[in-house]
């Protein structure tokens, strides 16, 4: 009783004599027969697509803090990023940056949208906008295009919102400043 198949010979053997293995790759799809005289027509062979993970990615892309996860450090680039973790240090990011419900972020945090679900201690400046949400807490200065505060939110710090770069200047040239 044989479990194994015979091997081919070594090349390297005298008199080896070695058979030719087929070819794995798809084989030609062709025309059926044409008429006698006429061109025969080949066509390439059909390839399947990449695989999702060798393909491009879309643009506006997300990269993601896991929940769990704490990170320390710095996060630079262009696309979206969402917190759902824990995360401390510098955040400048050319796209919206999300701090999920339950997620805290200590530091600075510069990009052109700006949600914050959960709790970030620090310094924002949005180009756009920031979103502080239901759940949302802020403690810090926020500088913003626009600023949308939901009920429920809580936050405590400086704020300045609506004012274009260069904007204002001449009220605190000349000490004028909001009463407190």
């Amino acid at each position: 009783m044989g479990f194994f198949t015979p091997q081919q010979p070594r090349k390297d053997e005298p008199g080896a004599k070695i058979e030719p293995k087929p070819d794995p790759r798809p084989e030609s799809v062709a025309s059926p027969s044409p008429a006698p005289g006429a061109a025969r027509r080949v066509e390439e062979p059909v390839m399947a697509p990449p695989p999702p993970s060798l393909q491009a990615q879309p643009k506006g892309s997300e990269s993601l803090v896991a929940k769990g996860l704490t990170i320390e450090g710095k996060i630079e680039g262009t696309g979206d990023v969402r917190i759902a973790g824990r995360f401390k240090g510098t955040v400048n990011v050319k796209g919206e940056f999300r701090i999920e419900p339950g997620a805290s972020i200590e530091g600075e945090v510069s990009a052109d949208t700006v949600l914050v679900g959960g709790e970030v201690s620090g310094k924002i400046i949005a180009a756009s906008r920031v979103d502080l949400q239901e759940s949302g807490s802020f403690i810090g200065d926020l500088t913003a295009g626009s600023l949308t505060v939901a009920a429920g939110s809580k936050m405590r710090g400086n704020v300045e919102f609506g004012w274009k770069e260069g904007e204002g200047l001449a009220s605190k040239d000349r000490g004028l400043s909001p009463s407190r």
